[in-house]
């Protein structure tokens, strides 16, 4: 019986150890990576002053944004340490410096920095790594990135991980990298269970929203929306509408009005009454005719960003809301024939 019980307890401890939830001091230290990596000081700034209102600490901020020299290059790194230079003018009482920084003795000896990059490179690949290749980059990997950077000991090496995924997240073409990431964040001491959750969390909150458009306030028209929607004016009587994942507006209808969309960011899906849903990515251009009845809004995996403006307004121009987009028409989506 003694046996049965001390068995049930290994095993809800090991249940235990294995579910990691993201903490609000994790999802600090990813959004102000992601905002760095993508170069928007704007959005850093108040990131920085609620990830040190959630426990990540000064000295935590500062190894994150050197550490991600070696992905986003010098100039956001800096641009980054400015930003929290700039908070820190008004600091808190509440905001912990952290652990005192200490000069990692890899820096003074070239050989132990190497061969503790071999050590955390190979932990975090699942296999030794050689990028036979091209020996400069293979040396630099090793010596440099994971030697002389992750010889800091702000960070621990799940943290790191977390810190990496979240800025490559924020960056296009570097899916490669991401997918070996995402799995060097597990083999660094994550859960997959916390990996998928950052993932989710960070398409959730906007941070894999990869453009150049405002995102704006929140839609004034959000009662005709399911999920969350922003509006912003662009000018020239251009708005930018942003739909999270899921997002799509009612049924709806222009009278005496054409109603031109524009794709910009995301992926989304515009569909006509009695007619199959067309999937929207940048470039999309879609001219509704007035008095067709259609709805538009996001991917189920995607935030979806379009352009949208009326043409060929006629007096007495109106629109028309109809009723929701319902979850069983939404969701029979990607099985839909995109033309």
């Amino acid at each position: 019986m003694k046996r049965i019980v001390l068995s049930i307890i290994v095993v809800l401890t090991m249940v235990t150890a294995n579910s990691q939830t993201l903490t609000e001091r994790q999802k600090g230290l990813a959004a102000c990576a992601s905002m760095m990596a993508q170069g928007d000081m704007e959005r850093l700034e108040p990131a920085v002053r609620k990830a040190l209102d959630n426990g990540v600490t000064i000295n935590e901020l500062k190894e994150a944004f050197s550490q991600l020299y070696a992905y986003t290059g010098f100039p956001r790194s800096l641009n980054a340490l400015g930003v929290l230079s700039k908070v820190l003018e008004n600091k808190q009482a509440n905001w912990q410096e952290g652990k005192p920084w200490t000069r990692p003795a890899e820096w003074d000896d070239a050989r132990k920095a190497y061969e503790l990059g071999v050590k955390n490179q190979t932990q975090l690949s699942g296999r030794p790594f050689n990028y036979d290749f091209c020996p400069q980059d293979d040396y630099y990997l090793k010596s440099h990135l994971f030697g002389d950077i992750f010889a800091g000991d702000q960070l621990s090496a799940a943290d790191r991980e977390i810190v990496t995924v979240a800025a490559l997240s924020g960056l296009e073409g570097v899916a490669p990298q991401l997918a070996a990431h995402k799995q060097g964040a597990v083999n660094m001491g994550n859960s997959q269970q916390l990996v998928d959750e950052l993932c989710a969390w960070l398409s959730n909150n906007g941070y894999t929203l990869l453009s150049k458009w405002p995102k704006g306030e929140p839609n004034p028209y959000g009662k005709y929306f399911i999920g969350h929607s922003f509006l912003a004016d662009v000018g020239g009587g251009v708005m930018n509408v942003t739909f999270e994942p899921r997002c799509r507006n009612n049924w709806h209808i222009h009278h005496k009005q054409v109603q031109v969309l524009i794709c910009v960011a995301g992926r989304g899906w515009y569909q006509e009454w009695g007619k199959e849903a067309v999937e929207m990515t940048p470039g999309t251009v879609i001219a509704i005719p007035a008095e067709v009845k259609h709805w538009h809004g996001a991917a189920k995996d995607s935030w979806f960003q379009h352009l949208t403006y009326h043409k060929d307004v006629q007096e007495g121009a109106s629109n028309e809301w109809c009723e929701p987009v319902t979850d069983e028409v939404y969701d029979r989506l990607d099985f839909a024939k995109v033309k």
